[in-house]
């Protein structure tokens, strides 16, 4: 059968008893590389986001900062590490639930950190957006007591500092956001 006939269908999470996840198209997943249909995870990639934006999803996120499930995504995987133990705690689970149909490895193509050289996991995390002339002035200031090689270069980024009209302060970073 083809994805068309599972569209506006649902399925019992795996691991959450009680947990229903819809079946939706997507235009990112095509019959070349399956069903059209994509089970979403829309705190952890782009366009998982849009998907759930688009259906008006919920974007929970089960992994925390550290890379390890939080008590939300059940006592069986709380506190495990995704890449690492919470990879076979999730296997085991879908194994006696009766619902893995095939295991087998794969080298997925995750994004990688450039300091650490280890695999990084996307997941949505708050943000503040700030639109006070108050932060711009501060910033302003603080970068005229820098010392920027080429001189030049800070009357650029005075400028460019000028012309924002929203701020982002992350927090995803501890050495901040070039």
């Amino acid at each position: 059968f083809s994805g068309a006939d599972l569209a506006g269908g649902s399925c019992a999470h795996p691991t959450i008893p009680g947990r229903v996840s819809p079946l939706l198209p997507a235009n990112h997943v095509t019959m070349t590389k399956g069903t059209g249909l994509v089970h979403t995870a829309p705190a952890h990639g782009m366009e998982d986001y849009s998907v759930a934006s688009h259906h008006q999803l919920p974007t929970d996120c089960l992994v925390d900062e550290s890379g390890c499930f939080t008590e939300a995504a059940g006592p069986e995987l709380k506190n495990k590490n995704v890449l690492e133990e919470g990879n076979e705690a999730v296997i085991k689970m879908l194994q006696a639930a009766g619902s893995l149909l095939k295991e087998e490895k794969f080298v997925h193509s995750y994004p990688y950190d450039w300091r650490t050289k280890k695999p990084m996991i996307i997941r949505a995390s708050k943000q503040w957006f700030v639109n006070t002339a108050d932060v711009k002035a501060a910033a302003q200031d603080v970068l005229k007591k820098v010392k920027v090689i080429p001189t030049s270069a800070v009357n650029r980024m005075l400028e460019m500092l000028d012309r924002r009209t929203f701020w982002c302060i992350s927090r995803q970073r501890c050495w901040g956001v070039p």
